[in-house]
């Protein structure tokens, strides 16, 4: 078997929605499609990747060096050693050859997105849910039967008061959610807690909620928010500053009790190992939220789970950003606390299955090759139109 093909498009997410730090309103995404000359009820194996929002499409970095790449190699350098499918580790090495250490920008953007592709061709190959090829090949065997989703919401928005916080609110609890997200630190701390208090109406208590600042904060401005929000017994307080600045969240965790989450800036394992060093993160109580379409992909993602028992973490403290399915099949595979969703911002690329429905917080795997694109109409239509020839 080899690679065919390899082709890569840039499709707008663009909305007027806005988090403390950045609007989305000229927000891209890249997308690849992976083809082998695999066939599987008579039409060839393609794997699909794309990245996460909040991030720009990374086309320059694919076609300058990250496609040639591939497309240079020998076909048999990129397979496993029984010949019959891709190795995504041979890919990935492959991608990253001739790359200096460091770095860790929007060029692990671009290697992730081709890495989500190539899972997604591996699984297909194999003919089983990405899921289950990573619970065998890399897990213990077993996987989650469900996995626990919040509803990631609550962006600032031109002319949204408070009633239209909490109707945002109302339909995610009726779609099944029982936690929810809002943004924090675009508006005045005594706004901020007044839209809290609004969202609180609907959700009832504090540990249904969290807040993201989106690394809004500086160090005074985090603890005063953390001091107004203490009494809300909040689900987590996400970002509050710079995600690279370590020490603050390590100050921050002196002054705020309650849960935090970080992670999802940072893009290698070694950026991931310097935040469980020096980030004063709580394993009794904090969440992880490296976000593997974002980080080099799943095979740097999984030197980022191995390295999480040297500081008393587990798999069950991760919960990726991203919202997307990738992520999803490794939390059931891999034994991960969480995903999040996006139940209508950045679509097609947010969600789910069209057949699964969140239940108590909680949404089953789609029984599909692969991850699971071609379960969500939707967004398996954009993949496949953007990337035809």
């Amino acid at each position: 078997m080899r690679i065919v093909d390899i082709r890569d498009a840039v499709v707008p997410i663009s909305s007027p929605l806005r988090n403390a730090y950045i609007d989305f309103s000229k927000m891209t995404a890249s997308v690849v499609a992976v083809v082998t000359d695999v066939e599987r009820d008579g039409k060839p194996v393609i794997g699909y990747g794309f990245n996460s929002n909040g991030r720009y499409a990374a086309s320059g970095l694919l076609r300058e060096r990250f496609l040639p790449r591939l497309k240079e190699a020998a076909p048999d350098s990129l397979l496993n050693d029984s010949g019959d499918n891709l190795d995504p580790r041979r890919i990935w090495a492959t991608m990253m050859s001739n790359e200096k250490p460091g770095g860790h920008g929007e060029r692990s953007v671009a290697v992730g997105v081709v890495d989500m592709a190539v899972w997604d061709a591996v699984a297909k190959i194999a003919e089983v849910p990405l899921y289950r090829h990573l619970a065998d090949t890399e897990g213990d065997g077993t996987v989650d039967d469900s996995v626990f989703v919040y509803a990631a919401g609550g962006y600032y928005y031109p002319g949204k008061d408070h009633s239209a916080l909490q109707e945002e609110m109302r339909r995610y609890r009726g779609m099944g959610y029982e936690v929810v997200k809002m943004k924090i630190g675009g508006a005045p701390l005594d706004e901020d807690i007044a839209r809290i208090e609004a969202v609180l109406e609907i959700v009832g208590e504090g540990k249904y909620l969290a807040v993201d600042a989106n690394g809004r904060f500086d160090l005074e401005t985090a603890i005063a928010y953390g001091e107004a929000m203490e009494p809300y017994k909040l689900f987590w307080y996400e970002e509050a500053g710079d995600p690279l600045d370590y020490a603050l969240q390590a100050e921050l965790a002196k002054h705020y009790s309650g849960p935090m989450a970080t992670g999802e800036n940072l893009f290698s394992h070694q950026d991931a190992r310097n935040l469980l060093r020096h980030g004063g993160m709580r394993p009794d109580r904090d969440w992880l939220q490296f976000d593997c379409a974002l980080s080099y992909g799943l095979v740097e993602y999984l030197r980022t789970l191995a390295l999480l028992g040297d500081y008393g973490f587990s798999t069950r403290n991760v919960v990726p950003h991203g919202g997307h399915q990738l992520s999803l099949n490794i939390a059931a595979g891999l034994k991960l606390g969480g995903n999040e969703s996006y139940p209508e911002v950045f679509a097609p690329f947010g969600g789910f299955a069209d057949d699964t429905r969140v239940e108590n917080g909680r949404i089953p795997l789609p029984d599909a090759p692969g991850i699971g694109f071609e379960k969500k109409s939707a967004l398996i239509k954009c993949l496949r139109e953007a990337t035809a020839t």
